[in-house]
This record gives C-alpha cells, sequence and structure tokens, in this order.
C-alpha cells in the first residue's frame, strides 16, 4: 500500500497536481518546511494551501531516487524555482491506511531556498486572506534573496578548493 502512494505523490509532484497530491494525505497530516521552524503546517486544508503555493514557485520536478520500506520512505527531485536549481528530498511517514501523515522538506542550494521562500510565502498569505502582510513578506525577503544570490555568483566561487589561480601565502 505504501509505495502506491508514493508513486502516486511523485507522480502528482512531477505534474504540478494538488489535487492527487491531496488524495495521498491523511486527514491529520503534519508538513515540517525547510524555511521556518516557527510552525508546522497542520492538516489537508493547509498542507493543501501549501503545496499549491509550491507548484506555482517550483517546476519541472523530476524525482529521481525513491528509498524505503513500510512506512518510512525518502523522495528525491531536482527542479526548478524561478531560475535557480534545486534539489529537494522530503522526509515521508505513512500512517496505518498508507497515507502521508508526516512530510519534512530539505532543500538546496540556498539561493533555491531564498527564491522558494520568497514565492511561496506571499502567496501562500494572499490564499489566507492576508494581502498587506503578503506584501510585507515580499518586502522583506527581496533584500536576503539577493545577497543571497549575490554571495553565490561572487564570493563562494572564490573559495572553491578546485578553482586554479593566485594563492596567497602568509
Amino acid at each position: 500500500m505504501g509505495k502506491v502512494t508514493i508513486d502516486a505523490w511523485c507522480a502528482a509532484g512531477e505534474s504540478g497536481d494538488v489535487v492527487a497530491a491531496a488524495r495521498c494525505l491523511a486527514s491529520d497530516v503534519v508538513a515540517v518546511s525547510p524555511l521556518t521552524g516557527s510552525f508546522r503546517f497542520e492538516g489537508v486544508p493547509q498542507v493543501t494551501d501549501m503545496l499549491a503555493s509550491a507548484f506555482e514557485v517550483i517546476h519541472d520536478i523530476r524525482y529521481h531516487t525513491v528509498v524505503g520500506d513500510g512506512d518510512t520512505w525518502a523522495v528525491f527531485f531536482n527542479a526548478v524555482a524561478g531560475r535557480e536549481p534545486v534539489e529537494e528530498a522530503e522526509l515521508l511517514r505513512l500512517d496505518a491506511d498508507g497515507l502521508i501523515r508526516e512530510l519534512t522538506f530539505f532543500g538546496r542550494p540556498l539561493p533555491a531556498l531564498t527564491t522558494v521562500m520568497q514565492g511561496i510565502g506571499p502567496r501562500l498569505l494572499r490564499r489566507q486572506g492576508q494581502p498587506v502582510l503578503a506584501r510585507v513578506v515580499t518586502l522583506a525577503t527581496a533584500p536576503l534573496n539577493a545577497a543571497v544570490k549575490l554571495g553565490e555568483r561572487t564570493l563562494l566561487p572564490r573559495a572553491d578548493p578546485n578553482r586554479r589561480g593566485p594563492t596567497s601565502t602568509p
């Protein structure tokens, strides 16, 4: 039963089908975000809203690895968030009926995560009827997203241990 749910979950993710993804969820599902430890999404309506927002930001999802057995599975995919490549791992725990009761998301690299944060948060807030807070979150996350992208493109390449070029000596 669990593998059927996992296969359906991956197919829903690859097609961006929120309704199909929701059919994989237990009524008491809990989703743990990689973006905040402040709260969790609880129940099908909250998790479905989060997934709908995520599917608007994250696209071209392609699952490449599925491992697990029984009630514990891990699935991994590559995708694009905005123009940033993203890789995500999802830890899925199933209930006795084989439905997903707990989702824990892990993502990388950081520029993709800040793009996801800047995209999902405001969409989710608008779905919750909070357009003013959505605008505040958009404005508040923009500098972080810009700083992370700048650092990724200009500073971090200098720390590459395989980089060829002048080295300094003490």
